[in-house]
């Protein structure tokens, strides 16, 4: 049932299309163009103008053919660097780069799927209700798209994200985030010649760090320093250093006590390190930034069951799955859009060594159209009483 080829084309054409964050505005002209020519009517939000971008969210709804209610596919169209001058080679069935770019699998092949799905429904005429297809930019540089999209746009209340790597899974459960921002003030002098009347801001950063646990906490938590950046020179003693880092929990109460213990523990090292004598003393400033809530789907939930039927009648299992990481599914469920997050294959994302195998392309365009064909059958029997 699957055009294979036709589905290597759309993706090797998607891919050959830069589209790094805040830059997506010739790929979001090219697939409305597709998709538009597929009879859907397109709606773009003003997500560009808030994010500094130079495109915004498109939301492309098919009517379908049956009155049932909306289900929502979701994509981003964004990729990370190096994504530019992206040149596909099929070999073996697996896509790759030239090994100078990524080969933006992420999440380009999802749209490539979504495309597929939708081109076949409309050719065999399968049975499908209205399908509500939201493609999202910079959601590689903190979900920013989905964070402004203007969800008065959809009226699904559930549907699926496809970005992941696991054709056999559904992302279930996924973590809440904090960001945050440290800034240690110390003292500028001279290093060489009057070092003690400077108050070392490095140094002090440094204790604190050490003091901390970082990576995994829990089984639930992890918690990390990113960057850190400070001092002029080697002869200065450094009077300014900042730190980036990152808080993650399934859970928010554990959220809260991890980003609570960081500052507490910049305090204390921040307080002992106090001039006795009233001189020159650190001080330390911080920002917290709630990056994306937390998504808990329970087990029977129909996100969830209709994905497990569906595979199961392909012969194939679903299994739900906890991440640490946090994808727009994260934005939808904080708004009420319940959205389990399904995986295309691709490999390695993020890296040069990125690919994806075209079967894997293939299984999950079959789960699709599975997955709609099985949501407007159920909606159908019940509307018929039966």
């Amino acid at each position: 049932m699957i055009n294979r080829e036709r589905l290597a084309n759309t993706f090797k054409w998607l891919v050959g299309i830069d589209s790094v964050s805040r830059e997506e505005s010739e790929i979001s002209q090219a697939i409305q163009s597709v998709l538009a020519g597929m009879g859907a009517k397109i709606r773009v939000d003003d997500a560009a103008s808030r994010i500094g971008g130079n495109a915004g969210n498109v939301v492309a709804r098919f009517d379908g053919n049956s009155a049932v209610p909306p289900l929502m596919l979701n994509a981003h169209m964004d990729t990370v660097e190096p994504g530019r001058g992206v040149r596909a080679i099929f070999e073996d069935g697996v896509f790759r780069s030239d090994g100078s770019t990524i080969l933006g699998a992420d999440d380009k092949s999802a749209i490539a799927v979504i495309i597929e799905t939708m081109r076949i429904i409309q050719e065999r005429g399968i049975p499908c209700g209205p399908v509500e297809v939201v493609l999202t930019v910079c959601e590689e540089i903190g979900l920013m798209g989905a964070k402004h999209l203007d969800f008065s746009l959809i009226s699904a209340r559930y549907g699926y994200a496809l970005d992941a790597s696991n054709t056999e899974g559904i992302v279930t459960r996924a973590p809440a985030a904090n960001r945050f921002e440290i800034r240690v003030h110390g003292k500028a002098a001279h290093a060489g010649a009057a070092p003690e009347d400077g108050v070392n801001a490095i140094l002090l950063a440094s204790r604190a760090v050490a003091a901390l646990t970082l990576g995994r906490i829990d089984a639930e938590t992890t918690c990390n320093i990113g960057t850190i950046e400070g001092g002029t020179a080697t002869n200065i003693v450094p009077d300014r250093v900042t730190l980036q880092g990152e808080v993650r929990s399934h859970d928010t109460g554990k959220l809260n006590r991890v980003t609570d213990t960081i500052l507490s523990t910049f305090d204390q090292v921040i307080a002992a390190a106090a001039s006795p004598d009233g001189g020159a003393s650190p001080a330390v400033d911080w920002d917290i930034h709630p990056d994306f809530p937390a998504t808990h789907i329970d087990a029977d939930h129909p996100v969830v069951t209709l994905a497990q039927r569906a595979a199961a009648n392909l012969g194939r299992t679903i299994t739900p799955q906890s991440t640490g990481g946090g994808a727009d599914a994260n934005i939808f469920f904080d708004k009420g859009i319940v959205t389990g997050v399904l995986g295309t294959g691709m490999k390695n994302m993020h890296t040069v060594r990125e690919s994806i195998a075209l079967d894997d392309m293939v299984r999950m365009t079959e789960l699709m159209l599975e997955i709609l064909r099985l949501h407007t059958e159920d909606h159908l029997d019940r509307a018929s009483g039966e």
